[in-house]
């Protein structure tokens, strides 16, 4: 009996385009996973699931701000199934320009534990360092622990929050704000 995959197998935008068995259905596939994770009451910006036209021009963008080297797209597959999916954009303020913000991690609930978020985010943050970002940012809600046990892990540090900023229905949730200085010497 074959044993399931426990180790994801990650690939950035460009492995993604030129893998001909995932490229052609991933905006599907991604709509799948972000549209089951907000119905789960997952901490994603979205009150009610995106449509799949939502998320196909989401992609879109990213993938065309990853070309311009200014974001970085990093989707997590175990076997043939995408789990995960991140993203990081550059600020496009020219004042804020050598910075960037992680804009979504999104981790399949029945791949949570499995290391995937771990993977897909120190993968983001390696990605970051090598495009010359000098401090990634990050927003969290703030009953999301287990997210932010994550990023905390990983070094980022919390420089800020909004008590019950984020609205869901009549739950009011603090943002929580992040970073991590990749100017600092890497140990």
């Amino acid at each position: 009996m074959n044993q399931p995959q426990t180790v994801p197998l990650l690939l950035d935008a460009t492995e993604l385009a030129a893998d001909r068995s995932r490229e052609p259905g991933f905006a599907a596939r991604a709509h799948r996973l972000l549209a089951e994770l907000v119905r789960g009451g997952a901490a994603l910006g979205w009150v009610e699931p995106p449509s799949p036209d939502e998320v196909a021009e989401l992609f879109a963008q990213v993938r065309a701000a990853t070309r311009a080297g200014d974001g970085a797209l990093r989707v997590a597959y175990l076997g043939e199934r995408l789990v995960g999916l991140g993203y990081w954009l550059r600020y496009a303020r020219p004042t804020h320009r050598p910075h960037a913000d992680l804009e979504k991690l999104a981790v399949d609930a029945a791949a949570h534990g499995q290391g995937v978020g771990r993977a897909l985010t120190a993968a983001l943050v390696a990605d970051a360092r090598e495009a010359g970002v000098e401090v990634l940012t990050l927003d969290a809600r703030g009953d999301n622990a287990g997210a932010l046990h994550l990023y905390r892990s990983l070094g980022f540090t919390e420089y800020g929050r909004l008590p019950d900023f984020v609205a869901v229905g009549e739950r009011r949730y603090d943002k929580v704000f992040c970073m991590l200085d990749l100017r600092e010497a890497s140990g």
